[in-house]
């Protein structure tokens, strides 16, 4: 049986409703774990990082303790918005003249160990479950451990994406045999054991964070970067920590949307919905190519701006509220043309960067961003809500694989540039630009939970933010319709760049858009992903829990009875 063979997504999914909480995932052995762990008494917390240890298990190339993450977390008890950078830091040895005297003055190659940042996700698992949570670590990651000790079926896309990383990356490390069978990737439905993996997750529920950063599991993360030729050190993994952060927000249309701010580009996402409330939605209808066209041309404005901003503030302290300020939305708004596309996209003069050389300088490793991520949404019956992402980067990401861990490192620094000049270059202990966003709405009056959204995909992430965002609040569109509705991407995330537009949108929109000078190109079958995997659920305000899971992947949303 071709369990691939289907490639036109034409099946229907219903939005699934519940009032007692609900996950939503790319996996639904993970989603079904998400449950398992509220129907225990778990918070969203717990669960969410139930689902995060799951996918691990289930989605390796895409996620893992190998990788970062980022949180926004809907706290019912006093209706606060908490935010968590959950992401690494680059090698405290690692400088520009580093790696420009070993030859790479132009960029890295996706699997050089100078690409390995400090893995993030364990010490956020730890710290949100701690923070937030109910039931003990053990409790929580005792799904993900069980998955991988007694292994589970893959599911077709999962396989197919799984295929490629074996072929492509981790055959080409010494240890990425323990995340292949008999050097190849699985087939749909083939049974997976892990037991590396298990026994890094009990780690982890035994131990806590701290054998990732200064004992065994960290000296193993060494050994492996080291012996490739990378210069990360225990020093630097014991330097690291997650970090509670202050979130950003936009008011829309009587809504809050609520981003992680920098180094995530969440950013992008705020200022491409600022710009589009600058317009009468009313005379740009849902369906049309004036639609497609506003909001490609809106996230074009966006990208030119972020492709700056986005970086560790720790670094470079962004203008954020000149950049999502009412004003500045309308003077970029200005460069809008409604019947013609911006080929010359710049950046905005703001307070702080007059006096910085136009033309714009760019952050073009960024763009080089697979799909490889992971996002979910969990809610639970106290009103909590979790929007949770977590990523390797690339699939399997650099493709090293500590030695006994049976998960594989990310490659998150390709997201430096190597423009000295730049907030985003590459520096020691320095967190890159990141691709992974997740996504929160309030009500704005109320400041009541509306929604826990994202879609995840490199640079697609805010562009798909754009979209069902725009679904939600716009058309009114339940989570399931706004995630089934056909996407753009301004390709690689390049705001005077190509447009890529899914198959299902309407010919009759695709001609449109070419006579407003959109250079287009159309993807379908097995491509579509390219346009991300998002989840979404939302509240009504008579507390009923709607979740969708985006058609273009494995997942599933299941609410509990």
């Amino acid at each position: 049986m071709n369990l691939l063979s289907n490639e036109s997504y034409i099946s229907r999914r219903s939005p699934v409703l519940s009032a007692k909480g609900m996950v939503a995932s790319s996996q639904p052995l993970a989603t079904m774990a998400g449950v398992e762990i509220l129907q225990k008494g778990g918070t969203a917390a717990d669960a969410a990082v139930a689902v995060a240890a799951a996918l691990n298990v289930t989605q390796p190339g895409s996620t893992g303790l190998g990788g970062d993450c980022f949180v926004l977390y809907y706290r019912a008890s006093d209706k606060k918005i908490l935010a968590l950078n959950g992401s690494g830091r680059s090698p405290s040895k690692l400088t520009l003249n580093l790696v420009e005297k070993e030859g790479h003055s132009k960029g890295l190659p996706v699997t050089h160990p100078h690409t390995v940042t400090v893995p993030g996700a364990p010490a956020a698992w730890y710290d949100v479950q701690d923070t937030l949570g109910n039931l003990t670590l053990a409790q929580v990651l005792a799904p993900a451990v069980k998955l991988a000790e007694e292994g589970y079926p893959v599911a077709p896309l999962t396989a197919l994406w799984w295929q490629g990383g074996a072929d492509n990356i981790l055959s080409k490390h010494r240890f990425g045999k323990e995340l292949m069978i008999e050097g190849r990737g699985p087939q749909p439905g083939e049974y997976v054991r892990l037991p590396n993996l298990a026994h890094s997750l009990r780690m982890l529920a035994e131990k806590g964070k701290e054998p990732f950063y200064e004992g065994e599991i960290a000296e193993g993360i060494v050994a492996a970067v080291q012996e490739e030729g990378g210069v990360m050190s225990i020093e630097d993994l014991a330097a690291h920590s997650s970090e509670w952060v202050e979130p950003i927000s936009i008011d829309y249309r009587g809504f809050k949307v609520w981003e992680c701010p920098p180094n995530g580009h969440g950013l992008a996402a705020l200022i491409a919905l600022n710009i589009a409330q600058c317009f009468d939605m009313n005379k740009f209808p849902a369906g049309s190519p004036e639609r497609y066209h506003l909001l490609i041309e809106c996230m074009r404005l966006a990208f030119a701006d972020t492709a700056w901003h986005v970086a560790d503030p720790h670094f470079y302290q962004p203008p954020l509220a000149e950049l999502l300020s009412d004003e500045y939305a309308g003077e970029r708004s200005k460069l809008i043309d409604l019947n013609a596309a911006n080929t010359d996209v710049r950046r905005g003069t703001t307070g702080k960067t007059r006096a910085l050389a136009q033309p714009d300088k760019t952050s073009p490793d960024a763009a080089r961003a697979g799909g490889d991520t992971v996002y979910f949404a969990v809610t639970d019956g106290e009103g909590n809500g979790c929007s949770f992402i977590n990523s390797t980067f690339h699939n399997f990401g650099s493709g090293i694989v500590p030695e006994r861990c049976g998960y594989s490192l990310q490659n998150r620094g390709l997201c430096f540039t190597f423009d000295s000049g730049h907030p985003n270059s590459l520096e020691p202990g320095k967190r890159p630009y990141n691709t992974i966003i997740p996504g929160l709405i309030t009500n704005a009056a109320t400041n009541d939970l509306f929604a826990v959204f994202g879609v995840m995909g490199g640079m697609m992430q805010p562009q798909g933010h754009l979209q069902v965002a725009t679904a939600l609040l716009e058309d009114e569109l339940d989570p399931q319709a706004a995630l089934d509705r056909g996407r753009f991407q301004l390709e690689d995330g390049k705001a005077s760049g190509a447009v890529l537009v899914e198959d299902s949108i309407d010919s009759s929109i695709i001609e449109g858009l070419k006579k407003k000078d959109q250079a287009l190109r159309v993807i379908s079958g097995l491509q579509r992903p390219v346009f991300g995997l998002g989840q979404i659920i939302y509240r009504t305000e008579h507390g009923v829990l709607w979740g969708g899971s985006d058609p273009r992947g494995d997942g599933c949303a299941i609410g509990l009875p």
